[in-house]
């Protein structure tokens, strides 16, 4: 007769709690160095988190701050790309693999520089195409955990963490890490976006996951010739930092512009940084400072 997990006691000797418990205390000393640990979220893909991760990143090293990157998106990583570090080879030591640098001396770690050249995609193995669905959020957190615990990073003043859409992202990243410091939560000005948002911020409140504020992305079209914004979407709503009851952190206006420094791989807040996108991201990242020198401080 076939046994189910609640059949068995213990691991069923497979010694996995061990396995885990012992990647557990690796991630805990690794991220002993780290004083603040953020993450940018949203729960829906296509509203300009990484580039906006890539740019709060720049702001924050400019500062002086030591900063790493941590590309949570296994399965669809583009942080390398948009830091400029793609096709790096790591370097491996007897402290483990070290992060790749990239502007400013960020340091940024994304499955896409343990990939072959090219559009070679993540894939999960397991016995069976149904069995690598069934595992695949598990072997995900798996990966996670291996990445954080065999990271060199040093000594950084925040990791930034880049996460992949999906409402339990946070939730569980914040069960990975036991003292992440918060997230900021990032949408555009659409229904669509934010009711997904809201969804997202309601389950990061089921688990106590501290949400330091919301940023709306693409927030009007900035004219890169006259300089004037405008809707980028039709009828735009209010921003709905009051809806979802957080606080507002600033709104951030689409330009042709950071797309294209974020294929060049050049973050857009140093090449523009007195532009009406540039300031709004400037100040985004001397809030975000101010809350975690804050919170830092009251530790």
């Amino acid at each position: 007769m076939p046994k189910r997990s609640r059949d068995i006691a213990g691991d069923g000797g497979s010694n996995i709690l061990a396995q885990v418990e012992e990647l557990g205390a690796r991630v805990r000393a690794r991220m002993a160095r780290v004083r603040r640990k953020l993450a940018v979220t949203s729960g829906k893909g296509g509203v300009g988190k990484s580039v906006l991760t890539a740019n709060l990143a720049a702001v924050l090293a400019g500062s002086g701050w030591r900063v790493g990157v941590m590309d949570a998106d296994l399965n669809g990583p583009s942080m390398a790309k948009v830091l400029g570090v793609r096709g790096r080879r790591l370097r491996l030591s007897s402290e483990g693999v070290h992060p790749a640098e990239g502007p400013l001396a960020i340091k940024v770690l994304s499955m896409d520089l343990f990939l072959a050249e090219g559009p070679t995609p993540l894939i999960w193995e397991a016995t069976t195409q149904q069995d690598s669905f069934v595992w695949r959020e598990s072997m995900e957190a798996t990966a996670l955990r291996e990445f954080l615990s065999d990271t060199a990073w040093g000594n950084l003043d925040v990791l930034l963490f880049d996460l992949p859409p999906g409402a339990p992202r946070l939730p569980a990243l914040a069960g990975l890490l036991g003292d992440l410091d918060g997230a900021l939560v990032v949408t555009i000005p659409s229904e669509v976006s934010q009711l997904a948002v809201g969804r997202s911020v309601e389950l990061a409140r089921a688990h106590a996951v501290r949400l330091l504020g919301l940023v709306e992305n693409m927030a009007g079209y900035l004219c890169p010739h006259c300089g004037a914004v405008g809707d980028l979407f039709a009828g735009e709503s209010q921003f709905p930092a009051e809806v979802l009851g957080l606080p507002s952190l600033g709104r951030i206006p689409f330009e042709p512009r950071i797309a294209r420094c974020a294929d060049r791989g050049s973050p857009y807040v140093l090449a523009h940084p007195e532009t009406v996108a540039g300031q709004a991201l400037r100040a985004l990242g001397a809030r975000l400072s101010a809350l975690l020198t804050l919170e830092g401080a009251g530790r």
